[in-house]
């Protein structure tokens, strides 16, 4: 293949111009979250001086988007995926102005923290159904999978650069936390305005209305009917839930294992971010039928690339293991969004991604038990571990697929993209 040829590929969907604006909209979007997370936990233990500090920021942001994230796919399927777009990160950018208010008055207290993780959490639970939906309003059908993974790179990239700007912000007196929360807000402003000039993504005519209730149920039913995604999902919930963590303990491990302090951990978390960057261009022009099998390769050398870092004691084999680490989780994750994406037909894809996205929510609040285990074996002994629970879980759910390809096509291996092209051909009216 020639090299303007995988380029043009890698960068497919981005010939659309719709999708290319919202994708540069996300972008703001991105980096404004990305700066917050730094800024959070600075603000959180400054205030507090406590380690549990930081732990319940997480389960404030974490917890509203597992009851919530369900009835956020349900809005994104019954409504106008722009409409909502714009009222929930409007909400979230007005509850970043009121932290960055209150911190320039010198009047912000830590429970307001609280109230703004659960605030900006709640707004997630909307705002990602909603978009992840919304691509495949923009984009033709044959380049919706690698939208999906251009959608990640850009998160990906803001995580390179979006806690060093923070950190950097920070230390200027005269912007400091204050003025972060001032940019992160008009990142999200910016965000909003780029979706004026996009359609309203209206959602699909049905042949019968249905409660809000009713579309839920309807939803987890089209899952179970769809074994593949559900195990596609359910993948998604083992990698990101047992073996995401890891980026939870980079300090702990810079400082135990390695005694580099936190300059160390720093470059532990830029060069993880920089190997997602680098994963997600390198499997973004892989087609569909070729990422099924990517997809299982990635969350195996994942889980293996977790047991290396338990296994190393220098700083330099650690910052090796960490490259893998980071790139081959986002390899895992890209390719999984992508298959559910692809696999989902058009009027579930709301409710679809929301179930995608409850891993998140569940790696939030998985953190605590993990770190426990941590304390009681030590966090390398921990890395082993949750790479070895990764790799059996990828293992026991090939099996499970390969048994559900034989059901469901009486031995026709392509029974996932047969079903695809049936849901192409005559999506279901729910």
């Amino acid at each position: 293949m020639s090299p303007s040829l995988a380029r043009s590929r890698t960068f497919a969907a981005l010939q659309s111009p719709q999708f290319r604006l919202l994708w540069f909209g996300n972008i703001f979007s991105f980096l404004g979250m990305q700066m917050q997370v730094l800024a959070r936990g600075y603000l959180a233990y400054d205030l507090t001086g406590k380690n549990t500090a930081l732990g319940t920021m997480m389960v404030a942001f974490g917890l509203p988007q597992l009851v919530l994230s369900l009835f956020g796919g349900v809005v994104a399927d019954r409504l106008p995926k722009r409409r909502v777009l714009v009222v929930c990160q409007l909400i979230v950018a007005a509850n970043s102005a009121w932290i960055a208010t209150m911190l320039a008055l010198g009047q912000l207290e830590f429970w307001m923290l609280v109230v703004a993780g659960f605030v900006q959490g709640s707004g997630f639970s909307f705002i990602g159904p909603a978009r992840q939906a919304y691509i495949g309003e923009l984009v033709p059908r044959q380049d919706l999978g690698n939208a999906v993974v251009l959608q990640q790179l850009s998160m990906n990239s803001t995580r390179v650069v979006g806690p060093s700007l923070a950190g950097a912000f920070i230390a200027i007196s005269f912007i400091g936390a204050a003025g972060v929360y001032y940019m992160t807000t008009a990142g999200f402003l910016l965000a909003i305005v780029s979706l004026f000039w996009l359609p309203a993504g209206e959602p699909r005519a049905r042949e019968v209305q249905t409660s809000p209730m009713r579309d839920l149920k309807d939803g987890l039913s089209y899952v179970r009917r769809q074994n593949h995604i559900g195990i596609l999902i359910l993948a998604s919930f083992a990698i990101i839930m047992v073996g995401f963590p890891y980026q939870s303990f980079l300090a702990s491990i810079s400082k135990s294992v390695y005694g580099v302090g936190s300059g160390g951990f720093g470059v532990l978390s830029s060069v993880s971010a920089v190997g997602a960057v680098v994963a997600t261009i390198a499997v973004a022009s892989i087609s569909t039928r070729r990422a099924v099998s990517w997809q299982r390769w990635a969350g195996l050398a994942f889980g293996a690339a977790l047991i290396g870092l338990g296994l190393t004691g220098t700083f330099v084999a650690g910052l090796v293991a960490i490259v893998f680490v980071g790139g081959l989780s986002a390899a895992f994750q890209s390719l999984n969004n992508s298959l559910v994406m692809t696999y989902t037909e058009p009027i579930y894809q709301g409710r679809v991604q929301a179930m995608n996205m409850m891993s998140w929510s569940l790696f939030g609040l998985a953190a605590l038990p993990i770190g426990i285990v941590a304390d009681h074996i030590g966090i390398q002994e921990t890395l082993i571990l949750q790479g070895s629970i990764c790799m059996a879980a990828i293992v026991l759910l090939d099996v499970l697929r390969r048994r559900t390809v034989t059901e469901l096509a009486g031995g026709n291996t392509r029974a996932p993209e047969l079903a695809r092209e049936r849901s192409t051909a005559k999506p279901r009216t729910g």
